[in-house]
């Protein structure tokens, strides 16, 4: 299973790019958002990547942020909203304006995005509103100007524990809270394990 890609820029379409690994050529779909922090073709680019297998292909997804991936799988464990779809929310929503506009239940700001009308938007907020966590929550963007630690272990530990069934603002606090106590250099898995006994006290 592929998670991250690290290679050169071969070519960039209006919904993906090709990157190249060691001369094998990847093509990942991403979000309008992503592409447009992708540099000019020739030149080196990393992405988070979801893959996803089927019985008659394997589709990658690359991603510029962990948030925004991880906001993809949210986005598609809701019925109605396809891998498409999805990608559509991200090109028209940042993932800090997506958890915004879950918390205060702003269907419309959903419908900027093709494919996405005001019942599916309703029921995007309805299932994902209890995951999201405020823009202002966000690890590169502490009260005293800096993360609590490395802000890519911050963000993994996380996503760890929302795929385990946490709530995002939950795991966001009980990592929190693990990382303000074992230091900075905590790596993932500590931070993990960490978290999860903060969710269980």
């Amino acid at each position: 299973m592929i998670a991250r890609l690290t290679g050169r820029i071969d070519s960039i379409a209006e919904d993906s790019a090709v990157i190249d690994v060691a001369g094998v050529g990847y093509l990942v779909y991403c979000s309008a958002r992503t592409l447009g922090t992708l540099p000019a073709a020739g030149e080196s680019a990393s992405l988070h990547v979801e893959t996803h297998v089927r019985e008659d292909h394997i589709h990658l997804y690359g991603f510029e942020s962990l948030a925004e991936r991880d906001w993809f799988r949210l986005l598609t464990t809701v019925q109605g909203v396809g891998t498409r779809v999805a990608l559509a929310i991200l090109s028209a929503l940042s993932a800090d304006r997506l958890s915004d506009a879950l918390i205060a239940g702003d269907g419309k700001m959903l419908t900027q995005a093709p494919g996405v009308g005001p019942k599916l938007a309703g029921r995007i907020v309805a299932e994902l509103k209890d995951k999201a966590v405020p823009a202002t929550e966000s690890f590169a963007r502490t009260g005293d100007g800096g993360a609590v630690g490395d802000p890519d272990a911050l963000d993994d530990a996380v996503s760890a524990l929302v795929n385990l069934g946490y709530r995002r603002g939950e795991a966001f606090g009980a990592v929190t809270e693990a990382a303000r106590a074992l230091g900075s250099e905590a790596e993932v898995e500590t931070l993990i394990r960490a978290g999860l006994r903060e969710l269980s006290s």
